[in-house]
C-alpha cells in the first residue's frame, strides 16, 4: 500500500514503508518494472538524482524481474548505480556488462586471528609495513606469482581451486568462498589475448582506487548478536581480524571493455534499445550473451583467485612478525563474497521457483539460513556479509535473512557508498596530513600514494552505521558486529 508521496527532483517516489520507496513503472516510457529504492529517510534525501536517472534505465532493459533494486549504498556509476540488483529472465533477458561493474567480481573477504589488540598493538608498524611489501597495492604493479599464459587459463577456469592444488590455501578456505570460489561455465577461449595478459602478472595485489587491506578490532560493545557471532570466529574481547577488498584486476577491466564495445553492433542485430548506451547488453540466451558470461566468469575466478594467493601472504606476514604458524593464530577465512557478478540462481518469483540471471554491482549476496549452497556452519545462522566502510570508520559483518530471499534475490549493500567524486575529495583532503591524522587516532595507514589516500578519506563516504541499520530494520540483512580499523594498506 502507498504510504507517501514525495518528489525527488524530476521523479514521483512512493515511500511504501518503513526504508522503501518506489518509482512506478509509469514514470519513465518504457520501464518492465518499478525501480525500487532501500534508504533511510536521510540516506534517500542525499542521493543523487542521477541514481534514479541510471535505475530507471535499469528498468528498461528487456526481461527484467519484480524490479531494479537500489540498495542503501548507491551512487552513480557507469551505467547503472553503483549498488544496484537486477534479475533477468533467462530466456527472454539480457546481460550487461554496465549492471555488473569493471572490475569483475570485485569482493570481500575477512580472515580471523586469536590474537588480542594488545599482542598486535606494539607491531602494527611492523605488521602494516611487511604487508605492504608482500600484498602490491597501487596501479599497475606485479604480484609475486608470475604465471605463463597457460598457467593464467587453469586460473581463470578453476579459481581458487587452483589456488588449493599449488598451494596457495587451506582446503577448508574453499567451503568459506562464495560458489566455493570457482563460478562454473568459464571459457577462456571468448577472452581477449590483451585481457589474458594483464593479469598473468597480477595474481596477489590489490591494485588502487578504493581497494584495502587492514587489520581490524572488534570491540565487546560492537557485538550485537553474540550467538552468530561466535559461529562467525569471534571469540574474545578486542580480538584481532584482517580485511581484503580488491577484484579482478585489469583481466576484468579489459573484458567488460571488450564486451561493451562489442554488444553495440550486437544489439542492433538483436533489435535490442537502451536508455544509455553505458547499457549495452545481449539476450543472455544467444552465442554473444553466453560468451560474455564465460569471459565474465573467467574474470569472476581470477578475482577469487586472486584474494585467496593474498590471504596466504597475509598469513605469511603474521607468522614472520609473531612468530607462530598461521594455524597457531588460528587465520581462518570467515568469508568471501562477491560485489560485482551475475550469476544463475534459482529465486522464488510468483509462488514458483525459477532460475534468473541475477546482477549484483556494488551490492551482496545475502543468502538466508538453510540455503543449500552455504557451509553446514553457515545454513544454521545465514550467510556472513561482509561490507567495507571507509578506512577511517570502520566496517561491518552482517548476515542474510529469509526476508532477502523473498525480496532482494538474496541481496543487500556492499559498502557505505561514496558521497563524492575522486577529484572532489583530493580538492579537499591532503593524502599526507590525513595519514598523520589518522596515525594520530591509532591507524597506522600505507598508500600508494598520498593522492589515492586523499580520495579514499572518510568524508567522501555515507555513514556506514546508517547504511547498516537501514536493511537491518526491515530485515534484509542482519548486523551481526563492527569492526574498528588500526592499521591499513591502500591501494
Amino acid at each position: 500500500m502507498e504510504m507517501d508521496l514525495k518528489m525527488k527532483g524530476k521523479y514521483k517516489v512512493n515511500k511504501i514503508s518503513q526504508n522503501i520507496w518506489e518509482i512506478p513503472q509509469t514514470e519513465k516510457d518504457g520501464m518492465k518494472a518499478p525501480a525500487r529504492i532501500y534508504a533511510s529517510d536521510a540516506l534517500f534525501a542525499n542521493m543523487e538524482e542521477n541514481v534514479l536517472d541510471q535505475l530507471t534505465n535499469v528498468a528498461c532493459l528487456p526481461g527484467l524481474v519484480n524490479y531494479a533494486m537500489a540498495m542503501p549504498d548507491a551512487h552513480s556509476g557507469y551505467g547503472s548505480p553503483v549498488g544496484a540488483v537486477a534479475a533477468f529472465d533467462p530466456e527472454e533477458g539480457v546481460i550487461s556488462p554496465g549492471v555488473i561493474g569493471f572490475d569483475i567480481n570485485c569482493g570481500m573477504r575477512l580472515i580471523t586471528t586469536n590474537l588480542s589488540y594488545k599482542e598486535v598493538k606494539p607491531k602494527i608498524k611492523e605488521v602494516v609495513n611487511n604487508l605492504f611489501e608482500e600484498v602490491p597495492a597501487g596501479v599497475g604493479v606485479k604480484g609475486s606469482v608470475h604465471l605463463q599464459r597457460k598457467q593464467m587459463v587453469d586460473v581463470m577456469h578453476s579459481g581458487a581451486k587452483w589456488c588449493v592444488e599449488n598451494g596457495y590455501a587451506w582446503k577448508k578456505d574453499i567451503e568459506h568462498i562464495e560458489e566455493k570460489g570457482f563460478l562454473a561455465g568459464a571459457d577462456s577461449k571468448f577472452v581477449s589475448e590483451k585481457a589474458i595478459g594483464r593479469g598473468m602478472n597480477q595474481l596477489g595485489t590489490l591494485g588502487s582506487g578504493n581497494h584495502y587491506l587492514e587489520v581490524q578490532v572488534i570491540h565487546a560493545e560492537n557485538i550485537y548478536d553474540k550467538e552468530i557471532a561466535k559461529a562467525f570466529g569471534v571469540e574474545n574481547e578486542e580480538q584481532v581480524m584482517v580485511m581484503v577488498h580488491c577484484g579482478s584486476r585489469g583481466t576484468g577491466h579489459q573484458i567488460a571493455t571488450d564486451y561493451l564495445s562489442a554488444f553495440e553492433p550486437v544489439m542492433r542485430k538483436q533489435g535490442l534499445k537502451v536508455k544509455d548506451k553505458e547499457l549495452a547488453c545481449a539476450l543472455f540466451n544467444s552465442d554473444e550473451g553466453r560468451e560474455y558470461y564465460a569471459a565474465m566468469a573467467c574474470a569472476a575466478n581470477n578475482a577469487f583467485a586472486n584474494r585467496q594467493v593474498i590471504t596466504h601472504n597475509i598469513r605469511k606476514v603474521f607468522e614472520k612478525v609473531f612468530k607462530k604458524t598461521s594455524e597457531e593464530m588460528e587465520m581462518n577465512l570467515i568469508y568471501d563474497v562477491a560485489h560485482n557478478i551475475a550469476k544463475v540462481e534459482k529465486h522464488i518469483v510468483n509462488g514458483k521457483s525459477k532460475k534468473l540471471v541475477v546482477h549484483r554491482k556494488g551490492s551482496t549476496r545475502g543468502f538466508g539460513p538453510g540455503h543449500e549452497e552455504l557451509a553446514p556452519e553457515y545454513r544454521k545462522t545465514g550467510q556472513p556479509i561482509i561490507v567495507g566502510g571507509s578506512m577511517e570508520t570502520g566496517s561491518y559483518v552482517c548476515v542474510g535473512t529469509q526476508k532477502a530471499m523473498l525480496e532482494t534475490f538474496g541481496s543487500t549493500m556492499h559498502g557505505s557508498g561514496r558521497t563524492m567524486s575522486r577529484t572532489k575529495a583530493k580538492q579537499l583532503v591532503n593524502g599526507e596530513d590525513l595519514q598523520r591524522e589518522m596515525e594520530k587516532r591509532g591507524i597506522f595507514v600505507k598508500s600508494a600514494s598520498y593522492a589515492g589516500l586523499a580520495e579514499e578519506a572518510g568524508l567522501a563516504y555515507k555513514d556506514i552505521s546508517e547504511v547498516i541499520k537501514t536493511m537491518d530494520e526491515i530485515g534484509i540483512s542482519k548486523k551481526v558486529f563492527s569492526l574498528k580499523p588500526v592499521g591499513n594498506v591502500k591501494g
